[in-house]
C-alpha cells in the first residue's frame, strides 16, 4: 500500500495507516545520532546515483521530457540530498548562543528537534528534483516523510521510496508513497479530517494552495507553499547581448517552459531591444520541439498558452517568432513575443509553456518596476556588465533570488534557499532556511549560578529589585 508497491488512489485511512507507520520509523530515526543519519542518506545517496537511469527512463515515460532533460533532473537532485545530509548536524545541532546582561547567570542553548512526520505534495513538472528539495532536508533533519506525487508522476513517487526502503532497509518505512488524485493530497493535508501530520510541503499552483492551507488551518498544521512565479529578467543597455540571449531562450523554452522558476518576461534597455529580440528569435527558431524539449506535460495546460498569446496580439503585442497556429498540439513551438500591455496575461500571469516576452524599458529603474509589479515574487535575472550595478540590481528585485548574468543559477547551490512571497508561496526549502523549516526550535537555559539580584523570585526584596531594574534602566537610555 504506502510502500509505494501500487498506484492505487489512496484515501483517508490510508494515509492515517502511513502517517502512523511513519511515526513509528521516525522514533527510532530521531532518536540515532546525526552521523548516523547522515551515513544512512548518502548510501540512499549513493543507491540513487546508481540508479540514475532508472530514474530518468521513469521521469522522461511521465512527463514526456527527454532523458538528457531527466538525468540532468537526477544530478540536480543528488547534489541537494548530498548537501542535506552533510550539513543537517551543523546546522541544527545544538549550540550555545549569549544570554545578555541581565541573565548572565545562565547558559543559553539552542537545538532543533525533528516536527514528526512530514506530508510532502509534488509537482508534475519536475517530479523527482522538487519534491525532494522537501524530502531529503525533512529525512535530514530527523522526520519521517509522507509524500504524495502528481498523479501525472505516480511512478516517481514509488520508485523513490523502494528506492530508500531497498538501500536504508532498517528504517523502509521513513518514507512512503500515497498515490493519487487531487483529493489524496488534500487527504494528506487533513481536508478529510486529521492526517496526523506535523507540516505540510507543497508545490502547485496558487489555487490548490489556498484549498491546501484552508484544510491545514482546520488543525493548524503549518505549511510550507511554492507556488511558481512570472520570472522577469532585465537586461541593461550595456549587457552581452549574446549570452542573455542564450540564457533567456534556455530559461523561458527548458522543459518546454513548464519551470515555476523559468523566464516569463524580458525588459530590456530600449537602446538594445531590438538586437537583443533578434537573437532571441534566432536561438529559439534553432530548436527543435521534441529534441530541445518535451511537450506540455498537462494537456489542459495548451489552452492557457494558447489564450495567452492570442490575447497578447489582441492587446497589441507583436509575434517575433511563432504564435497561435503553433500550439496546436502539446509539443508546440516556441514562441517570441515582444511589446506585450503590461495587463495582458501573458505578462501578469504564469503561462508555464515555451513562451517568452520581450519588452522594452526605457531603463533600469523601469524595469526593476515593472519586474516588482507582479503578484509573483519568486526568482529573476539581470544581465549587465558592471558587477556592481547588477548587484545593486538584484537588491532592488523583490523576488526570493536572483541571478546576475545567468538564469536559475541558484538551482544548483544547495546552500542557497529557495521560495518565494505572493502568489508565490511562502517558506523556504534548500540551504539552512530549508533544514529549519523541518525542525523546531528548542530552547534550553541552565542556571550556571545565583544573581546578585534575582528578579524571578518572590524572595528578593522589592526595593532591592526595583533599584537593579532602574540601573537596567538609565544602561539602556544611555547605550
Amino acid at each position: 500500500m504506502t510502500d509505494g508497491t501500487d498506484r492505487a488512489a489512496h484515501g483517508i485511512e490510508d494515509i492515517r495507516a502511513a502517517v502512523g507507520r511513519g511515526r513509528a520509523a521516525g522514533r527510532s530515526w530521531a532518536a540515532l545520532g546525526a552521523r548516523e543519519r547522515r551515513t544512512a542518506l548518502l548510501r540512499w545517496k549513493r543507491a540513487l546515483a546508481s540508479r540514475a537511469d532508472e530514474f530518468a527512463e521513469v521521469i522522461a515515460a511521465e512527463t514526456g521530457k527527454p532523458v538528457h532533460d531527466a538525468r540532468s533532473e537526477v544530478l540536480l537532485t543528488l547534489v541537494h540530498l548530498d548537501w542535506a545530509a552533510r550539513n543537517a548536524s551543523r546546522v541544527l545541532g545544538r549550540r550555545r548562543v549569549r544570554p545578555g546582561l541581565l541573565s548572565v547567570h545562565q547558559r543559553a542553548l539552542l537545538a532543533y528537534r525533528p516536527l514528526g512526520v512530514v506530508g510532502v505534495i509534488g509537482p508534475w513538472n519536475y517530479p523527482l528534483y522538487t519534491p525532494m528539495g522537501s524530502i531529503g532536508y525533512a529525512l535530514a533533519a530527523g522526520n519521517a516523510v509522507v509524500f504524495k506525487p502528481s498523479e501525472l508522476t505516480p511512478g516517481v513517487g514509488v520508485l523513490l521510496a523502494r528506492s530508500f526502503g531497498e538501500a536504508v532497509p532498517d528504517h523502509a518505512d521513513l518514507l512512503l508513497t500515497v498515490t493519487g488524485p487531487g483529493s489524496t493530497g488534500a487527504a494528506l493535508a487533513g481536508a478529510d479530517g486529521p492526517a496526523g501530520v506535523d507540516k505540510v510541503a507543497f508545490t502547485g499552483s496558487p489555487g490548490t494552495a489556498r484549498k491546501v492551507a484552508a484544510a491545514c488551518a482546520a488543525t493548524l498544521t503549518p505549511l510550507l507553499a511554492e507556488c511558481g512565479g512570472k520570472d522577469a529578467v532585465l537586461v541593461a543597455a550595456d549587457a552581452d547581448l549574446d549570452a542573455a540571449a542564450d540564457a533567456i531562450v534556455w530559461g523561458a523554452m527548458g522543459n518546454a517552459g513548464q519551470t515555476c522558476a523559468g523566464v516569463e518576461r524580458v525588459y530590456a534597455d530600449a537602446s538594445v531591444h531590438e538586437a537583443l529580440c533578434a537573437r532571441v528569435v534566432s536561438r529559439a527558431r534553432a530548436l527543435v520541439p521534441g529534441d530541445a524539449y518535451g511537450p506540455l506535460t498537462l494537456p489542459s495546460q495548451l489552452g492557457v498558452v494558447e489564450r495567452h498569446v492570442k490575447e497578447a496580439l489582441v492587446d497589441g503585442g507583436t509575434a517575433e517568432l511563432g504564435g497561435p497556429d503553433g500550439l496546436r498540439s502539446r509539443l508546440p513551438g516556441p514562441v517570441v513575443l515582444s511589446r506585450v500591455p503590461e495587463d495582458s496575461p501573458a505578462m501578469t500571469e504564469e503561462t508555464f509553456g515555451p513562451v517568452v516576452v520581450v519588452n522594452p524599458v526605457r531603463d533600469m529603474d523601469e524595469a526593476v518596476e515593472r519586474a516588482n509589479a507582479s503578484a509573483y515574487s519568486l526568482g529573476a535575472a539581470v544581465f549587465t556588465r558592471s558587477k556592481a550595478a547588477g548587484l545593486a540590481l538584484a537588491e532592488r528585485l523583490h523576488s526570493g533570488a536572483v541571478s546576475v548574468n545567468s538564469v536559475l543559477g541558484f538551482a544548483a547551490i544547495p546552500s542557497l534557499p529557495f521560495g518565494g512571497a505572493g502568489e508565490s508561496g511562502y517558506g523556504r526549502i534548500h540551504g539552512e532556511e530549508g533544514l529549519r523549516a523541518f525542525a523546531a526550535p528548542h530552547s534550553v537555559t541552565v542556571r550556571r549560578f545565583a544573581p546578585a539580584v534575582d528578579l524571578m523570585s518572590f524572595a528578593t526584596a522589592r526595593e532591592k529589585a526595583a533599584r537593579a531594574v532602574e540601573l537596567g534602566r538609565k544602561l539602556h537610555a544611555r547605550f
